[in-house]
């Protein structure tokens, strides 16, 4: 059996009450790691939380709360106590044009999926460095690296993050505090769901007509799994991954064609 060697230390996963954030934090527990899971709605937080549970008897604690505010971080910053592991994850601003966009739409997009992440990295980083150990992944998005124009909001503030990232990721490393980015395509999540409708609707398609474009123009095709996701945010989080960091990491099952 592979040991991570996280046994027994504490991940915070947000946005894990389902989709990616859950099969990460399903995946760390299995792992041994105990958990402080968020999200906004707290009945299907707290079904989440007991089915991990179940199967793996850690320690979850959960707060229900909007991490992207002031007051949703605060609250589970104090509930965690100490963090081990970070996993940032929030939910993506919705797709459209560029022209449609006002000030308060950017400044959103930036808040919930450049600055949320950071804010939290701040307060987690330096108690990390201390202890010697620390993990960080920020769920991001293929589009990163791929950029899709109907997500002009997202590509932009995750791109923000990633730069940001690229630098303070090499000013920790020497302490065992790595900080690397997972970059998912189309997944089996509700969020892929909203882009098939979206594509339905601009093509006046079927939505199983915009599901089988997306998968059969994936070079597996298919879409992934959020155990697939789970398992690799587990490996990054690993105590045998101190020498992987500043690293944005496709899981897109190969749709973009590049060499490096």
């Amino acid at each position: 059996m592979l040991d991570h060697g996280i046994a027994g230390k504490k991940a915070l996963v947000c946005a894990s009450s389902r989709g990616l954030g859950y099969g990460c934090a399903s995946a760390l527990a299995k792992a041994g790691a105990d958990l402080v899971m968020c999200a906004r709605g707290a009945q299907a937080l707290e079904i989440s939380a007991e089915a991990i549970r179940q199967e793996t008897g850690v320690d979850v604690k959960i707060i229900a709360c909007d991490i992207t505010t002031p007051e949703g971080r605060q609250a589970v910053l104090e509930a965690a106590g100490h963090v081990d592991i970070l996993v940032n994850n929030a939910g993506g601003p919705p797709p459209g044009n560029f022209r449609d966009w006002d000030r308060e739409d950017w400044l959103a997009a930036i808040d919930a999926n450049m600055l949320t992440a950071i804010e939290l990295i701040k307060a987690v980083i330096d108690p990390m460095i201390e202890r010697r150990f620390g993990r960080i992944v920020n769920i991001t998005s293929g589009a990163v690296k791929n950029p899709i124009s109907v997500l002009g909001l997202s590509n932009a503030a995750r791109a923000g993050l990633t730069g940001f990232v690229a630098g303070v990721s090499r000013e920790v490393a020497e302490h065992n505090v790595t900080i690397n980015g997972l970059l998912p395509g189309p997944f089996n999540t509700e969020r892929i769901e909203t882009l098939i409708a979206n594509t339905a609707h601009t093509q006046n398609i079927s939505q199983a007509q915009a599901r089988k474009i997306i998968e059969e123009r994936n070079p597996s095709k298919r879409l992934g799994e959020i155990e697939e996701f789970g398992f690799a945010c587990a490996w990054l989080c690993s105590a045998h991954s101190g020498y992987i960091t500043g690293q944005n990491i496709l899981m897109d099952g190969g749709l973009h064609n590049a060499t490096l």
